[in-house]
């Protein structure tokens, strides 16, 4: 009932899928690393070019920890 109520006060016009992936992206753009684990990593894969992910696998064998 209350999804009901949001989409008719702001109804999904023509186009409302790529501006709702745009608007995820500008608030993404200046915070990438908040991406890190979670699905909106695969907005800034599809919207900001040369944005790569951080790799868990990775930050581990990087991470400064002794062996």
């Amino acid at each position: 009932m209350q999804r009901e109520a949001v989409v008719h006060a702001h109804p999904r016009g023509e186009g409302f899928k790529e501006c709702i992936i745009c608007a995820f992206a500008d608030g993404l753009r200046h915070r990438p690393q908040t991406t890190f684990g979670n699905v909106k990593t695969d907005v800034l894969i599809d919207q900001e070019p040369g944005f790569k992910p951080m790799n868990f696998v990775e930050v581990i064998r990087q991470s400064p920890w002794v062996a």
